[in-house]
């Protein structure tokens, strides 16, 4: 599902116009996003958590090659599912 059909599911499920379930799309992924930044972890109970992870420098390898190619520190998101999402796609 793309982003368009979501505004347009949210739109339809809800009854919203189509520019106010694009800006209630655009508020959670602003949720999410500064949650991420101010706290490290965003969770809907029972739907799907959100946690930035702090990864560490590394050194990897260039398939092609085999060079050694030095991976930066990064802040990764690891997204977990919760047990409703669990049961409803089983």
């Amino acid at each position: 599902m793309s982003k368009t059909d979501l505004v347009n599911y949210i739109a339809e499920e809800c009854g919203f116009t189509k520019a106010d379930a694009a800006r209630a799309v655009e508020a959670f992924v602003g949720g999410v996003t500064k949650g991420l930044k101010e706290e490290g972890k965003v969770t809907l109970t029972g739907f799907v958590t959100f946690a930035a992870k702090k990864k560490e420098a590394k050194v990897g390898r260039n398939p092609r090659t085999g060079e050694a190619v030095e991976i930066p520190a990064r802040v990764a998101v690891a997204i977990k599912a919760g047990s409703k999402l669990k049961d409803a796609l089983n």
